[in-house]
């Protein structure tokens, strides 16, 4: 396996999805604003996203992926899983298509104070929920594609929910807002069968011949969900910290919308980077501790962490001096409006500190994954969870909102700590002198380049994109020496 060209291919892919997953944003804000409508829709889509992430691009992949390598990639063993999971899935939708109205309540309380409002996300999130079972059976999908070393499709499917979600917001200058929400809710499931389709007819035509069967119990089976129940509790707690934050949110209006715009600028430079790194090194970081070859495990992991760290250092740097502009070049338009440009900047400006904690947090938990530790990552979970409720509700009254991206960093870095410190401790990783040394150097030149473009002026698109790009082209070359020198 090639991990550089892989980690370019998914982050390449992965950057195509978030350029229009921010045009679908500029248009969400311009359609429907930061306040009662766009709080409706992001709410009603977070149950879904939550589900995707925690069965299908989550817990499921990381216990998935070693397994169907150790069988040898058993289709049989494929399918039995693919089946479950379909069943699974099934239940779930049944489940909270009746109950929605009590899981929404629970998700955002504070919408209850809004008359409609909290019935409205009701019927939007019962529409919305059964892009559950497509989504997360494409996740799945795209697990059987990583597992053969085919990560470009995988990666690139997010785009046609964007590219679909554009096409339907065109459309809102022909209806009234309400309906629009409507049909993005119709969307959104059109989009997880599209990308299902796609995946499952690209896994056939590699005659690898994935299919749905009579779910069977078996040892593997048995043995999958053990192993399941423990992974799927971390990752939960960490979906659990952001439904923890949209609760606390929700009491202040406007604050759903946004941290949500927020999170979607700090996690533009992670998805490119940090997930992409994940993704691949979780293949290629397995087969090597199943060769007991722990010099290429170090190797791998300390040439990611100087080349990501590299590049998502800059990116801290530069979202934290130039968050306000972005913003405004990019939603202050319609129903968008100075003081939700003001709000969500500040937001960016805390939230970024926390990406080179998430980035090597990839690494740390990824070689936890393939090391068949599950149990690890939970601990971590549960602590890192406990100290950003616990700072949530301590903070709200006094910081309001920013008490969640403030509670994202702290427990982030303690997260990061924690797996750091497991890692070494079973010798699974050793951060080298140059790691080190390269990471001191971009920190510096980061923040000495981040210094300087405070005091330029930007006040427009123009002005925005050169000061990018000149950093840019200050940045990289010399960054390129200290990785080479260090």
């Amino acid at each position: 396996m090639k991990l550089g060209r892989n980690i370019f291919g998914v982050g390449a892919m992965t950057g195509i999805s978030r350029i229009f997953g921010f045009v679908r944003d500029m248009l969400i804000a311009r359609v429907l604003g930061a306040g009662r409508l766009s709080d409706i829709f992001l709410a009603a889509f977070k149950l879904p996203n939550l589900f995707r992430d925690l069965l299908g691009e989550g817990a499921l992949s990381a216990i998935f992926i070693p397994m169907f390598a150790d069988s040898r990639r058993d289709k049989n063993f494929a399918n039995n899983v693919f089946s479950w999971l379909v069943v699974v899935l099934l239940a779930i939708t049944i489940i909270f298509e009746i109950f929605m109205p009590a899981f929404i309540t629970i998700l955002a309380p504070g919408f209850a104070s809004d008359p409609g409002k909290l019935e409205m996300t009701t019927v939007i999130s019962r529409i919305m929920f059964w892009y559950v079972i497509f989504i997360c059976a494409a996740a799945f999908l795209s697990a059987v594609l990583n597992a053969f070393s085919r990560f470009i499709l995988a990666a690139f499917m997010p785009v046609m929910l964007n590219i679909m979600l554009i096409c339907a917001l065109l459309m809102s200058a022909f209806y009234a807002p309400t309906t629009v929400l409507y049909i993005m809710a119709i969307t959104v499931v059109a989009s997880g069968v599209i990308q299902c389709a796609v995946l499952w007819g690209r896994i056939r035509a590699g005659n690898f011949g994935l299919r749905l069967i009579i779910p069977k119990w078996n040892d593997k089976i048995k043995s999958m969900l053990k192993r399941f129940g423990v992974s799927i509790i971390g990752s939960g707690f960490y979906q659990i910290t952001i439904i923890v934050g949209t609760l606390v949110a929700s009491f202040q209006s406007g604050a759903v919308s946004w941290l949500y715009y927020a999170d979607r600028i700090v996690q533009l430079p992670f998805a490119m980077i940090g997930l992409a790194v994940g993704t691949v090194l979780m293949s290629s970081i397995s087969n090597a501790i199943a060769e007991k070859n722990m010099r290429s495990v170090y190797i791998q992991q300390n040439a990611s962490m100087r080349r990501s760290l590299m590049l998502i250092i800059p990116c801290m740097a530069g979202l934290f001096v130039l968050a306000e502009p972005i913003i405004k070049n990019l939603f202050q338009y319609g129903a968008w409006t100075a003081q939700s440009t003001h709000a969500v900047a500040v937001a960016i400006m805390i939230q970024c500190l926390v990406l080179p904690a998430m980035l090597t947090s990839q690494i740390y938990s990824k070689t936890l994954y393939a090391s068949q530790d599950v149990k690890t990552p939970v601990k971590t979970s549960i602590t890192s969870l406990a100290v950003a409720t616990v700072l949530y509700v301590a903070l709200f009254y006094h910081l309001g909102y920013l008490a969640i991206p403030v509670g994202v960093v702290v427990s982030g870095y303690v997260k990061n700590i924690l797996l750091a410190r497991a890692c070494r401790r079973r010798n699974l990783i050793k951060i080298d002198g140059r790691t080190i040394r390269a990471t001191i150097g971009f920190t510096v030149w980061s923040g000495a380049l981040g210094a300087a473009l405070w005091f330029a002026p930007v006040d427009g698109l123009i002005s925005l994109c050169v000061a990018i790009g000149v950093f840019g082209v200050l940045y990289l070359p010399v960054a390129y020496l200290i990785d080479k020198r260090a």
